[in-house]
């Protein structure tokens, strides 16, 4: 099994922790990076600001202790959203949060920087929070725009010219503006024609050139540089202009008709040509407000082609000229398409009489309108049965008047005869044609009476079932007969409906138009019930008091019940209940019950007004009580149903991840790995029998299992560990465990075991020089102030701190790598920062106990210099520190090397402690460590101290084991 799957593994038994809850442990959260960052710094204790170049990817990781295993979450603050991609997921825009361990925003932009949270959870004290501000850095092209202003004394008889040139980029961090004039340097003081200054209002947004009362030798080419100091390796950016006597603002010329009226379906060509400036300005087209220019508009330097113009293209279009000299140059025009629409008539009983039919021997009005492009070419004539009509004494044509819209005639017939009956056309055109003409037809008669409205019999108030389909409708008479316009009213009853609130309508309309006075809802949801009023419109037939009558709509549904499904555990013999409650029905009267257990009737029954939910006992639990129970609790329109899953599957085993030294070495290229894990609810249901254990070698397909019995009952926050040894390369297994009870399977929990093997192959010693990122499997301390850094002398920053650190690894070399302390802000008097070495195992020989050399190079330069401290810290029972070495103060700007011996008997790491001394330049080194078995040879003569070996010696082997914290950090 070995050969084929690279993995063999044996029971070594179970180490069952001690009773009650103290393995369980609130969240902890520590923000860790990856990624392309230019800079990471710590802005306070909770904080850290981590800097990157547009353009690049960010990598945050949020790493987790407690137990049960915390669930994370990443949000973002700034109007921004946690997105990108997280272990694969893909963006996901106006998501503000994303759950997964590992934040990933590939190809990041300016807005997406801001303050990051990351929130761990397990439901057990508060969640614990950290925060990151990801600073994001970028410069754009500089843009050099140029401005005059001329002034003029009487009284001097002088004439000056001053020229202004200015500077802007957009970047992160301010720009540092510098200005050259040809190859020359241009500061302040340098010339006294020259003056460069910030605006104080710009905060370092512009950096200005003022070329006073302009000079022969002005006029020359400038060059602006916007530099952010190389930051994050942006590099200087350039921009040019060439100032002559020519140089000026641009101007343009139209060369079309304003306004422009144009047939629909014509290509439409609107010219714009510069009439000045220099440089020579650049032409666009656009129009007001931000609106999108038509789809099939066609731009060619300054002339704008539309082609099969349409109604909906008319509008204003705006030239503009931009060459940066002064103030864009603008010009419109407007363009009109031809067009008539919305063909309206009403008629109007004679207003001086409270009738509103039409009389012989009163006045009756007839109205009409047409909304037309362009109005002024609007023209109506009208017809009396197909012959044309002219005004006269008593029939009045009139266009327009003040009261009216316009586009509107009228035709007022005064003392309407019987002749007078008949049809009258209002036919609206436009004068230059264009567009197909409007005609009206509005029939005069004994006939044409005002309208009237009623609701049919039996049909002002409806009772519908949800989802079904619905028609209210209102009967209209009269002739015309008028379009019905149908709205929703907040209050029922006529009296309040006259002053009710309009609400939207089912399609979210305020009103819906119905030429057949029906209004039909598809679907009807409990939210479309309400009352509904349908009125006649005063257009397209009698002008006069709106008739209105209203509908009651009510929507019945099933009863809203809670839980819809939920899971029940339950061990054998134990007596349980299931409430099953009412939220809401209509109709809420005459409810009744039914509980059942699969397809058997358990019990039925009826609600009483003053209960909403209903209960089911179970007095013993028995094999045969296993399985679904529904409970259906009706009205008229349905049933609303809870499902029971009643089971005794047990809970999911929780895995531990913060065990201590969970990996060791046996031999070369064999590794054990100590598995813990708590039960979830482990007295919800029955004992747990056994657990199944399956572990798969990752990227391939076959399980390996084996079942490990349990003795006796498990009690909550018990820790239980199984060791699994023989483990080979490849270096990440899938493990799978699942509980067994005598109901059978359990719910299984599964998670990754990832290691790494150790630098060097030799059981005997160690060594690391760091130049691998993964630091030979040392590890930061998460109970100390800030973190030591990996660093080579090639890309360290030395701007803030040039008096301190080394300038090349301790073999000289620029290249080389070695970790250091950085002492400037925030940090502080006494801050702490601890490397953990891997833990080394000791395997028993007899005898007596091996001596250890511990070696390492350390560099210690600077006014300032704190401390440099190692410790060794053995894992028995208890773990315990012991100082092995320390120095302090300023050692010179060299590296020298300490040894000590130690004397280990037990498991044990070693812990190089940097502390801060009383400013800035306090900078601490270390470099290539070693842990040889023997004695050292030929200690250096420095703060050495060693330590006895115990009263009670025994014979190690050494070996290398990862703690679980480091592993989570190489994830």
């Amino acid at each position: 099994m070995g050969s084929v799957f690279g993995l063999l593994w044996l029971v070594t038994g179970f180490l069952q922790g001690a009773h009650g809850q103290g393995v369980y442990a609130p969240p902890t959260v520590r923000i860790v990076h990856s990624g392309q960052a230019c800079n990471v710094e710590e802005e306070r204790y909770s904080e850290r600001v981590y800097t990157i170049r547009e353009g690049e990817t960010l990598e945050l990781q949020c790493l987790v202790t407690g137990h049960p295993r915390p669930q994370v979450r990443w949000t973002k603050t700034a109007g921004g959203t946690a997105g990108g991609t997280a272990g694969g997921a893909a963006d996901r825009p106006g998501d503000s949060s994303l759950h997964n361990e590992t934040l990933k925003i590939e190809n990041i932009s300016r807005h997406q920087g801001g303050r990051y949270y990351c929130k761990a959870e397990n439901g057990l004290g508060s969640p614990a929070i950290r925060s990151i501000r990801v600073d994001v850095y970028y410069l754009d092209d500089p843009v050099i725009t140029v401005h005059q202003s001329v002034g003029e004394s009487k009284e001097h008889f002088y004439f000056e010219r001053t020229v202004f040139l200015r500077c802007v980029a957009n970047s992160n961090p301010p720009v540092l503006y510098t200005w050259r004039r040809g190859r020359e340097a241009l500061s302040q003081g340098s010339d006294s024609g020259v003056e460069i200054y910030e605006p104080f209002f710009t905060q370092g947004e512009t950096k200005i050139l003022k070329l006073k009362n302009l000079r022969p030798q002005d006029y020359a080419d400038y060059t602006c540089s916007a530099s952010v100091r190389s930051v994050c390796g942006i590099t200087d950016k350039n921009a040019h202009f060439s100032l002559s006597n020519r140089t000026a603002p641009p101007s343009i010329k139209l060369h079309l008709d304003d306004p422009l009226v144009v047939n629909p379906g014509e290509t439409v060509t609107l010219v714009c040509v510069a009439s000045g400036g220099d440089p020579p300005p650049t032409l666009t087209w656009l129009k007001p407000g931000g609106e999108e220019l038509p789809k099939r508009s066609v731009i060619n330097g300054g002339t704008l082609t539309i082609p099969a113009v349409t109604v909906e293209d008319g509008g204003v279009y705006c030239c503009m000229a931009t060459n940066n000299v002064g103030n864009p140059a603008k010009k419109t025009t407007t363009i009109l398409v031809r067009g008539l629409r919305k063909g309206r008539f009403w008629i109007t009983p004679d207003p001086y009489h409270n009738d509103d039919h039409i009389q012989i021997g009163r006045e009756v009005k007839i109205s009409c309108q047409v909304e037309a492009t362009p109005p002024e070419e609007l023209q109506f004539d009208w017809l009396k049965n197909g012959r044309p009509l002219r005004s006269s004494e008593r029939m009045v044509i009139t266009h327009g008047d003040g009261e009216a819209a316009p586009g509107t005639t009228h035709l007022d017939i005064i003392d309407l005869k019987f002749t007078d009956f008949g049809t009258y056309t209002c036919a609206s055109s436009l004068r230059s044609g264009g567009s197909p003409e409007i005609s009206i037809d509005v029939n005069i008669s004994s006939t044409t009476v005002p309208p009237e409205l009623t609701v049919p019999r039996g049909r002002s108030h409806l009772i519908v079932q949800e989802g079904d389909t619905v028609d209210l409708q209102c009967l209209v008479s009269g002739k015309p007969k008028p379009i019905i316009l149908w709205s929703r009213v907040e209050e029922s009853g006529a009296a309040a409906a006259a002053a009710a609130v309009a609400l939207p309508m089912p399609d979210g309309s305020l009103q819906t138009e119905s030429y057949d006075g029906v209004l039909r809802i598809h679907n009807v949801s409990r939210d479309m019930s309400g009352t509904y009023r349908c009125q006649t419109s005063q257009y397209n037939g009698f002008n006069v008091k709106p008739r209105e009558a209203l509908i009651q709509l009510v929507v019945q549904f099933p009863p809203v019940v809670e839980p819809v499904y939920t899971e029940v555990r339950q061990a054998l013999g134990r007596a349980f209940s299931l409430t099953c409650r009412l939220l809401r029905a209509h109709p809420a009267r005459l409810l009744r019950y039914e509980w059942k257990l699969g397809s058997r009737l358990l019990t039925v029954g009826q609600f009483s007004e003053e209960k909403d939910d209903t209960s089911y006992q179970v007095r013993a639990l028995n094999r045969e009580g296993y399985g679904e129970y529904t409970c259906d609790i009706t009205n008229e329109a349905g049933a609303g149903r809870c499902t029971f899953l009643v089971t005794g599957k047990a809970y999911p085993p929780e895995f531990y991840y913060d065990t201590y030294s969970a990996l060791w070495q046996n031999r070369p290229r064999v590794y054990g790995f100590k598995l813990q894990w708590t039960q979830m609810e482990p007295n919800a249901v029955d004992r747990i029998l056994a657990y199944r254990l399956g572990i798969r070698q990752m990227g391939q397909s076959r399980w390996w299992e084996q079942e490990i019995p349990m003795e006796g009952s498990i009690q909550k926050g018990e820790l239980l560990t199984y060791n699994l040894t023989e483990l080979i390369k490849p270096e990440s297994y899938l493990v799978r465990l699942t509980p067994i009870t005598r109901y059978g399977e359990g719910d299984a929990t599964e998670r990754v075991i990832m290691y790494s093997a150790p630098v060097n192959p030799h059981l005997r010693e160690f060594q690391c020089g760091f130049e691998d990122e993964a630091v030979c499997l040392f590890s930061q301390d998460k109970m100390d102030e800030f973190d030591w850094t990996r660093h080579s002398a090639a890309t360290r920053d030395t701007k803030y701190t040039p008096n301190t650190g080394p300038s090349t690894d301790h073999t000289g070399s620029k290249q080389g790598f070695y970790m250091y302390i950085e002492t400037s802000r925030p940090r502080q008097d006494g801050d702490k920062a601890r490397l953990l070495s891997p833990t080394f195992n000791m395997n028993s020989k007899g005898g007596t106990s091996p001596t250890y050399c511990f070696a390492f190079f350390y560099h210690m330069y600077g006014k300032h210099i704190g401390a440099l401290k190692v410790y060794l810290r053995q894992k028995g029972q208890t773990v315990t520190d012991a100082s092995v070495w320390s120095l302090t103060g300023n050692q010179g700007d060299r590296w020298r090397q300490a040894k000590v011996n130690i004397h280990p008997s037990a498991a044990f790491q070693m812990v190089m402690e940097g502390v801060r001394g009383a400013g800035i330049e306090g900078d601490i080194a270390i470099d290539d460590v070693t842990i040889e078995e023997g004695e050292c040879k030929d200690p250096p003569p420095n703060n050495l101290r060693s330590i006895a070996p115990p009263s009670s010696p025994h014979i190690w082997q050494l070996c290398i084991t990862l703690s679980l914290a480091l592993i989570g950090r190489q994830r």
